[in-house]
């Protein structure tokens, strides 16, 4: 019998997961998996459960229930324990950008069924420094938002509490001088927003548009200091809104696989929606395809092309792995 390893964070969103755990593991079951469960107890509890299911060689899929955190801490588990295994994801946090990214189903046992028809897609993830992230990097205004916001507050009003702890803090916005190298390009300027990102959405609301997921290059996002509160709104409008035009006079948007972030200050990163680190000396790139995910059948990775890049990338692996 297939063996499937199953971590769920029960604190995560409006703890919706507690009332659907039985059901979950009976559609597992009804799929031919022999299901191990392992709550969560405490911060980089689910990495070290990754790490282990990994290694041990027994399990066939890890599936994870709760917010990006979560989802974060699994994939960190993962490529510490250098082995893939394909990961299934129960999105079930305040904001579920990541799931955004491969079009999770929102209902939970519709997101477990999902998962159990699905095929395989690899997906990039990130390096900053000596850590992994899986969607997001960023610096500046807003970002401590997402992990300084309380827990019982983003169960009650979701993505919202990111919202109002950006306005409650908006007078402390202040420029981060940056160098910023990538490739041919070296940009220096003060920067009040900064990010690296692999997704569809950021914090639930900042919309990104022709973006992939395997294609071996991060979407990057700075945004200039503005010389007046005005300027500001319309820059944050013209980011809430995918057809709006960007005003290149304060926002810089380009792709790379590789940017290096120099300040003559330690500046504080978000990772993923969770605290970093504090450095004046930030290199992010992009590992490519690092991870496997099972993502349904209609989920629009299934081209033809897409498929066949699938079905040869696994190809190499397998005769890498013979000739090893």
């Amino acid at each position: 019998m297939k063996k499937l390893y199953f971590i769920s964070n029960l604190q995560s969103g409006k703890n919706a997961i507690r009332a659907k755990l039985a059901s979950v593991i009976d559609i597992f079951t009804a799929s031919g998996y022999e299901v191990t469960i392992r709550t969560t107890q405490a911060r980089m509890d689910a990495c070290a459960a990754a790490e282990y299911a990994a290694l041990s060689g027994q399990y066939q899929m890890i599936v994870c229930s709760g917010g990006d955190g979560t989802l974060n801490e699994v994939v960190q588990g993962l490529m510490y324990s250098g082995v893939r295994v394909p990961v299934g994801y129960i999105p079930c946090g305040s904001t579920n950008d990541f799931g955004r990214s491969l079009f999770f189903p929102t209902d939970i046992e519709k997101a477990a069924q999902w998962l159990m028809n699905g095929h395989p897609y690899h997906c990039d993830i990130g390096s900053f420094n000596d850590r992994r992230f899986l969607y997001v990097a960023a610096f500046g205004a807003f970002t401590s938002s997402v992990y300084e916001t309380p827990q019982n507050v983003k169960n009650v009003i979701g993505h919202m509490a990111y919202i109002l702890h950006g306005m409650i803090h908006v007078g402390n916005i202040r420029p981060l001088h940056m160098k910023i190298e990538c490739d041919d390009l070296t940009l220096e300027d003060d920067y009040i927003y900064g990010m690296v990102s692999n997704t569809a959405s950021v914090a639930g609301m900042l919309k990104l548009k022709n973006f992939r997921l395997d294609d071996g290059e991060f979407e990057v996002l700075l945004i200039r200091m503005p010389n007046n509160i005005i300027d500001l709104q319309r820059i944050i409008v013209q980011l809430l809104n995918i057809d709006e035009d960007i005003d290149p006079n304060y926002v810089q948007y380009f792709r790379a696989s590789h940017v290096r972030f120099i300040s003559n200050e330690e500046i504080p990163w978000t990772l993923d929606g969770e605290y970093g680190d504090a450095t004046c000396d930030a290199e992010v790139s992009v590992v490519r395809r690092a991870v496997t995910f099972c993502v349904g059948e209609d989920a629009p990775y299934n081209s033809a092309e897409d498929l066949q890049a699938v079905f040869q990338h696994d190809v190499a692996e397998l005769e890498q792995t013979k000739e090893d």
